[in-house]
């Protein structure tokens, strides 16, 4: 039954790029309701890290010129959070990780903004395709278990979060790394072994 419910995840993603943006929801719907199956992380944690990413969004987009300036994608894995994006200034760039900071349960906060201004529909339209190129590899790779890593692509930058074995994520890094339109892959695993 997992296997058949995997192919076909795998062969959604596979026409993603071929596809509208409102089938392109329901393939991401459908990978992340098998990855609940499988997550590591206990279900208490998977709530508090998509609250964590939905408080930090709020606070963000009620700061007009936060909202207005800045490119900004929050990722919380295991209340670790990587925030991602371009801010046009020093200043905004620090007023964004203040505010993920002061969300409850954040252990610890990956910045990665960029100072710049924010990046066209264009450049995250091909980091979608990136990082679907990428989840297909692993998903359809038997040493690899795709819905234990989550793949986030930022200006050709892939991240890898995840609670995986070292051998898992010096994999998941080369199917990465050997995927087109990969600039470079930032490792933010959680080790189990």
């Amino acid at each position: 039954m997992f296997n058949k419910s995997c192919r076909r995840v795998c062969l959604l993603l596979l026409a993603l790029p071929l596809l509208g943006g409102c089938v392109a929801a329901a393939v991401t719907a459908t990978a992340a309701g098998a990855a609940v199956a499988v997550d590591k992380r206990t279900t208490g944690t998977m709530i508090d890290d998509e609250g964590i990413e939905l408080k930090a969004m709020n606070t963000i987009s009620k700061n007009k010129e936060l909202a207005d300036s800045t490119h900004i994608n929050v990722i919380s894995y295991n209340n670790r959070v990587l925030v991602i994006g371009e801010a046009p200034t020093e200043e905004m760039r620090q007023q964004v990780i203040d505010i993920v900071r002061g969300i409850p349960k954040v252990t610890h906060v990956y910045d990665e903004i960029t100072i710049a201004a924010p990046s066209s529909f264009m450049s995250r339209s091909s980091d979608t395709v990136i990082t679907s190129k990428v989840k297909t590899r692993m998903l359809a790779n038997g040493d690899v278990s795709g819905l234990d890593i989550k793949v986030v692509t930022e200006d050709g930058v892939v991240y890898l979060m995840g609670l995986v074995g070292r051998d898992e994520g010096d994999k998941a890094t080369q199917i990465a790394r050997t995927t087109g339109g990969v600039q470079k892959v930032v490792k933010l695993f959680q080790y189990t072994d």
